[in-house]
């Protein structure tokens, strides 16, 4: 009976929003490790609340945890808990203070992941967390209704040979007998989604912003020479944010950590954006893959996103398409014009595929996709500039930003400062743009059409009915994405000449040309030494696959390449040793066990997935290789354990 009253009490409550009974202000927490083979944590979490009407009990989120319990104001101790949260009952009344201590151990069953402690082949091990759609109280109690903001200060003891970073600013570090204890201090308040840490072996470099703010840039120690193209431009992005948005970076300080196996490409975590490693690259990476959008985007969020947050998931916009929005004004800085326009575009044509699909969404309905919040979000900004003018919406921003600044905000808040600032009644715009869930192409085009010069050349090519004029369009000075729309529209018209052409047009080329003409072996044969890593992989297949006698020749040329982390150019190139018959057959074990080794999960998941596609489409994937594979299906990110599975089944079918 105890317990159908305390669950139904909850139900009550949550629908009751908590935030309009009490304010939670401030979170201390100190963090142990336990052990980290079994992926346990302990801690003690106080916080400082203040009650805004009288209640009979408040409550602290917390999942699964395995032990908890609490003291409120140093007297009444107890520990009722109905699994998902910690209940404080007590008469509270209407604005008194007061302060809990919560103390917990819990084994997180996801925010937080343990990655390669368990493995004694490696030499290093990481902690990372990721709030945002998993909820910090996994393994931190606190309140997972975003539209409380409260002040968190985090200290984390952990093994001296590793560093440990979280938000905040840190203030002291305790060395203890093997351990220490990391104090970080915030001084302004954010949701529970933004708390985070991340522990591994790294080195740092610290830069500056031009109004002082530290920018410190975490890396692998054996990634030094990884270091400039992965974090390029990052203080020229952090200036162009602070003056184009008009008001301060608002926190101490702004971090950025790559992690393995992340989950996503970035997380903007409260002044410390973690990032998947995928991202680190040396300068030739950088050509294809580089960290340079997810940087941007994930700085805008410190304002849009982390200092106004959206009230609930119908303004989710207000994040996603200002972050999305932002960082492409950051990367127009550095690109240029047509680099905008043309990401523009390419929104554009995501947006017009999905609306194709019957799959187009309000930009206020909170189920929209990714596509929706993101690119949608990110053209509304920029036909509502256009409309308003510049000066009005720069400084209906920066109001907006002010008035509502550490607090939550709906759409209403964002255009009711533009139309103030512009004097303009929005309704319409409102209508068409964000409420209307049909995407209207027509008009995205037009915009396009009249405002770049760039876009609209390539709009005009159409060499689907080839003429004279598509001939001579790759030695003319049109852009390399229009010779690249071109390559795709007349892939078997390729002569000598169109090899004279960019990295990016001669990639096109690759990717197009499946069967090579003898007289342009040659000129294909130099793409082998484009810098490009997917320029490479794609050459080296297809000239390992038009030229069987040669092919010796290709695999000697490419043997020292490894390619992006993911090793793509490097497990091509061993799985086309081991089934090129007659090369260096007295290596072929060795190889063999280089790339069955990459399956194994000391590799960071998309090294693994590479492995796994190669070594089952050549028929070697052997029992060793199938308990990875088992083993990868119940990996943390579920991307790849669903590839796993999937993989699995073909398997199982085949056989």
């Amino acid at each position: 009976m105890k317990y159908f009253l305390v669950s139904f009490f909850l139900t009550f409550f949550s629908f009751s929003q908590q935030t309009k009974y009490v304010d939670f202000k401030t979170a201390k927490a100190e963090i142990i490790f336990s052990d980290l083979i079994k992926k346990e944590i302990e801690g003690l979490v106080t916080y400082e609340f203040k009650i805004l009407k009288d209640v009979d009990s408040i409550f602290i989120d917390a999942r699964n945890f395995r032990e908890i319990k609490y003291k409120l104001d140093n007297k009444f101790e107890d520990n009722l808990y109905n699994g998902k949260q910690l209940i404080i009952k007590h008469s509270f009344k209407a604005n008194s203070t007061h302060k809990v201590e919560i103390v917990w151990k819990t084994t997180p069953q996801k925010t937080m992941y343990f990655v390669d402690w368990a493995n004694p082949s490696t030499s290093s091990g990481q902690v990372w967390t990721q709030g945002q759609g998993k909820y910090t109280s996994n393994w931190l109690p606190s309140v997972d209704d975003m539209n409380e903001k409260i002040e968190f200060d985090l200290s984390i003891t952990f093994n001296s040979d590793y560093q440990v970073i979280a938000n905040g600013k840190l203030t002291d570090k305790q060395i203890n007998e093997s351990t220490t204890t990391w104090h970080y201090n915030m001084q302004k308040p954010m949701s529970s989604y933004l708390v985070a840490l991340a522990i591994g072996k790294y080195n740092k470099k610290v830069e500056y912003s031009k109004s002082g703010v530290p920018l410190e840039m975490y890396y692998y120690p054996e990634d030094s020479l990884k270091f400039e193209p992965t974090y390029r431009y990052t203080k020229q992005m952090f200036d162009f944010l602070e003056d184009e948005i008009g008001v301060p970076y608002p926190w101490q300080n702004y971090k950025q950590v790559p992690v393995k196996d992340f989950l996503y490409a970035g997380m903007e975590n409260t002044g410390t954006t973690i990032f998947a490693d995928s991202f680190v690259v040396d300068s030739i990476g950088f050509v294809d893959k580089n960290y340079v959008n997810i940087n941007a985007h994930e700085l805008a969020h410190q304002w849009f996103g982390n200092l106004v947050t959206a009230k609930s998931g119908t303004h989710h916009w207000l994040q996603e398409g200002f972050a999305t929005y932002y960082a492409l004004l950051a990367e127009k800085d550095i690109f240029g014009d047509d680099y905008y326009y043309w990401r523009l575009y390419e929104y554009a044509q995501e947006l017009l595929n999905q609306d194709r699909r019957g799959a187009s969404t309000s930009l206020l309905n909170p189920k929209s996709s990714s596509t929706t919040f993101y690119k949608k979000g990110a053209w509304v900004l920029h036909i509502l500039r256009a409309r308003v003018g510049d000066k009005a919406f720069k400084k209906a921003v920066k109001n907006y930003l002010k008035k509502h600044q550490f607090k939550n905000v709906e759409t209403n808040d964002f255009i009711n400062e533009v139309e103030k600032t512009s004097k303009k009644d929005l309704s319409q715009f409102i209508k068409e743009w964000l409420v209307e869930a049909k995407f209207n192409y027509e008009k995205i085009e037009n915009i396009l059409y009249s405002n770049s010069s760039f876009i609209k050349q390539y709009i005009q090519i159409d060499c689907k009915n080839y003429t004279s004029k598509c001939k001579e369009y790759l030695s003319s000075l049109i852009s390399d994405e229009a010779k690249i729309k071109t390559i795709n529209q007349i892939p078997n018209r390729i002569t000598k000449q169109d090899f004279k052409n960019s990295i990016k047009v001669r990639q096109a080329i690759a990717k197009t040309m499946r069967k090579i003409p003898l007289e342009l072996k040659q000129d294909y044969e130099s793409l082998l030494d484009d810098k490009s890593y997917i320029t490479t992989e794609i050459a080296l297949f297809n000239l390992w696959n038009n030229f069987l006698e040669e092919r010796h020749k290709y695999l000697n040329k490419t043997k020292e390449i490894i390619g992006f982390n993911d090793k793509n150019v490097r497990t091509l190139w061993l799985t086309l040793a081991l089934i090129t018959e007659d090369y260096e057959v007295e290596n072929k074990p060795i190889y063999f066990k280089e790339l069955a080794n990459y399956t194994n999960d000391i590799f960071g998941f998309e090294t693994r997935q590479n492995a796994f596609q190669y070594l089952t489409q050549i028929q070697a994937c052997n029992n060793n290789c199938k308990d990875n594979l088992k083993q990868a299906t119940k990996h943390h990110n579920w991307r790849f354990s669903k590839f796993a599975k999937d993989l699995l089944k073909n398997i199982a079918d085949e056989n």
